[in-house]
C-alpha cells in the first residue's frame, strides 16, 4: 500500500482508506460482527486511515471503531462533527465543539482525536474566523490533534484551504465528479492540505454491480435520498441521475484493466489524480474491504484512459452536475 502524507498533520496514511458510514447506518443492516470483520480485513490489507462521523448510527460507527483500534497506534481515525444538531451558524461554537468532541472521544475510547472535520456545515461557517479560532483551541487543549472540513462545494473547500490551520479537506471526487480537479486539488497541494476523496464509487454505481432492476432497502439512502429528501442529493450517487449513471458505467466498463474490477478501476482513477491523499471507499463486509484495498496495487491508468473517462463525463455527466457543487 502506497503511503501519502498529510503535511499539516505530520502523518502519512495508506492511499486507500475505509469510509465507515456503512458501519453505522443508512446502507441497510450491517451487523456488529460484519463491521468488525470489515475493519479487520481492511487493516490486514494495509488500510491505515478510517473515516467516520458522530452522526453515523448516532455514534454506533465510532463505538465499533473504538473497540477495534485499541492497541493499534498505526491507525489514523478521522471523525466528523456538527450534524447531530440543527444546521445553523450559531451552533458552531467552542462550547459545542468541546461537547461534540468529548462525545466522540468517549465513543472512540481515546484521549485525543486524530482528526476532526466539520461535517458539511452551512456555507458561512467556512469563512468564520471564530470557528477556526475555536478549532485551534481544541488543538491547544489536546482534545484533537488536527482539524479539517468536509464540504459539498468547491468554494467551501477553497475557503477552508486558505486558513493556516486546516489540515484536510474531504470532498466528493470520482469519475462522475471532476470539478475538484480544476481548482480545489491544485490549491490544496500548494498549501499542504490533505485531500480525502469521499463517495469514490458514487454510492456503488461505479462498482458496476447495479442495473435498472436493482432495488435498495427502505433504510438505505440510495432509496430514500435519491432526490435529496433527507440531505444533500450529491451524497447519493454523487448527484447523478441513476439511469444516466448506469449508461456512463456501460461506457466506462471497456476501460477496466484486465484482472481488475470496475470498482477497483474507479478507485485507481482517483488515486491517480494529483493532490489526492487518501480515498475512502465504504465496505459492508470483509470481501469488499479487501477488494477496495487491492486497487492500490493496480498500475497507474494510461493517459488515453484518463482522456476517455473525461470524455464520458463531458458528454453525460457534466451538463447536469458540474456547476451544482
Amino acid at each position: 500500500m502506497e503511503n501519502r502524507s498529510f503535511s499539516r498533520m505530520g502523518r502519512a496514511v495508506g492511499v486507500i482508506g475505509l469510509g465507515a458510514w456503512q458501519l453505522g447506518a443508512d446502507w441497510g443492516d450491517v451487523s456488529e460482527a460484519d463491521a468488525h470483520a470489515t475493519l479487520q480485513a481492511a487493516g490486514d490489507a494495509g488500510v491505515t486511515f478510517i473515516d467516520t462521523a458522530d452522526v453515523y448510527g448516532d455514534g454506533r460507527s465510532e463505538q465499533i471503531i473504538g473497540s477495534f483500534i485499541k492497541d493499534k497506534p498505526q491507525l489514523t481515525v478521522a471523525t466528523k462533527i456538527g450534524r447531530r444538531e440543527p444546521q445553523t451558524v450559531e451552533n458552531y461554537t467552542l462550547d459545542n465543539f468541546r461537547r461534540w468532541t468529548d462525545r466522540s472521544r468517549a465513543n472512540l475510547g481515546v484521549e485525543t482525536l486524530d482528526l476532526v472535520q466539520l461535517h458539511c456545515p452551512p456555507t458561512p461557517v467556512f469563512s468564520s474566523g471564530e470557528v477556526y479560532d475555536a478549532l485551534d483551541t481544541l488543538v491547544q487543549e489536546k482534545r484533537i490533534r488536527a482539524y479539517g472540513v468536509s464540504v459539498e462545494k468547491a468554494d467551501e473547500a477553497l475557503a477552508a484551504i486558505a486558513r493556516p490551520g486546516t489540515a484536510s479537506v474531504q470532498i466528493i471526487l470520482n469519475a462522475f465528479r471532476l470539478k475538484p480537479l480544476e481548482r480545489v486539488l491544485p490549491a490544496a497541494a500548494a498549501a499542504g492540505v490533505g485531500i480525502i476523496a469521499r463517495v469514490p464509487l458514487a454510492s456503488g454505481l461505479l462498482s458496476g454491480r447495479y442495473d435498472e432492476h436493482t432495488t435498495f432497502p427502505a433504510d438505505d439512502h440510495r432509496n430514500y435520498n435519491r432526490h435529496g429528501d433527507a440531505f444533500d442529493v450529491g451524497e447519493t450517487f454523487a448527484g447523478v441521475d441513476y439511469e444516466t449513471g448506469l449508461e456512463a458505467v456501460r461506457r466506462l466498463r471497456p476501460l477496466v484493466p484486465t484482472g481488475a474490477s470496475m470498482a477497483q478501476f474507479a478507485l485507481r482513477w482517483i488515486v491517480d489524480q494529483p493532490g489526492v491523499t487518501v480515498v475512502i471507499p465504504g465496505a459492508r463486509n470483509a470481501e469488499q474491504a479487501r477488494a477496495n484495498a487491492a486497487a492500490a496495487g493496480l498500475a497507474p491508468l494510461p493517459a488515453e484512459t484518463q482522456a476517455a473517462v473525461r470524455a464520458v463525463y463531458d458528454e453525460l455527466i457534466r451538463p447536469a452536475v458540474h456547476d451544482k457543487w
